[in-house]
């Protein structure tokens, strides 16, 4: 019988083969690699060289995020507190306490304290903390409960689709502007009178919201997202510029 295919075609099944197992072996470890916390690095914790509580701070002795971090609100990028911050309070609050030794000797020499990065934006992304902060996103929506961390860690993926989905569904996260910097908030807390009050209601909706015993997450998000006229951007020029 005459053979009509020529000899090389006797190969094709096993490249087949050998190119799907290739391909499977590609998405598999592309998918281990940038869907997991190995990549988003969820629960990185590094050694601080100074034992910061937030937990402390924030929850038992009720400091305002600001404090620290005073450009928040104010510009585009936070700050990290410079050591007069801490010494404001530490010349007389545990001034002998061994664990801020790093903290007085950059007192005095005037070296700044190295701290490690763990919320760090890479350098194609432009984030604004003033932009969001200042309409209703508050810091529990990027970092978690800091207020109740003894040790801070990344407790967010900061992916660019965890970013997306905020920016598709707005109203799923904001919040009250007076509600941002407590972190303990819930939409339960909220008085809806009050809150009708203040903002209003969409101008669709049904129900009248300030008769309500509570108001729902959407409810109160898409009211402040009507109310302050907000439309995050779902393009690649939003964040890459």
């Amino acid at each position: 019988m005459a053979n009509f295919f020529p000899r090389w075609t006797n190969w094709v099944p096993l490249k087949l083969v050998v190119c799907a197992i290739v391909i499977a072996c590609g998405l598999s470890g592309a998918t281990w690699y940038y869907a997991t916390p190995r990549y988003t690095k969820i629960g990185y914790r590094p050694i601080q060289p100074v034992p910061f509580p937030h937990d402390i701070h924030v929850t038992q002795l009720g400091m305002d995020c600001r404090y620290c971090h005073s450009f928040v609100d104010v510009a585009a990028h936070s700050n990290v507190p410079n050591t007069q911050t801490c010494m404001n309070c530490h010349t007389q609050v545990a001034k002998d306490n061994p664990k801020l030794e790093p903290v007085r000797e950059s007192w005095k020499t005037g070296k700044p304290i190295e701290w490690v990065w763990i919320h760090r934006t890479v350098d194609y992304v432009f984030y604004n903390h003033a932009a969001h902060v200042n309409r209703g996103i508050s810091c529990f929506s990027c970092h978690g409960s800091v207020n109740h961390m003894p040790v801070v860690y990344m407790a967010k993926p900061h992916s660019m689709g965890w970013c997306l989905e905020c920016h598709r569904h707005p109203e799923n996260f904001l919040r009250p502007e007076d509600q941002v910097f407590n972190l303990d908030w819930k939409p339960e807390d909220v008085q809806p009178a009050e809150f009708v009050a203040k903002y209003g209601q969409p101008h669709d909706a049904r129900d009248d919201f300030s008769k309500k015993k509570k108001l729902t997450q959407t409810e109160i998000g898409e009211t402040l997202k009507e109310r302050w006229n907000i439309n995050p951007p779902t393009n690649c020029q939003g964040c890459h510029r």
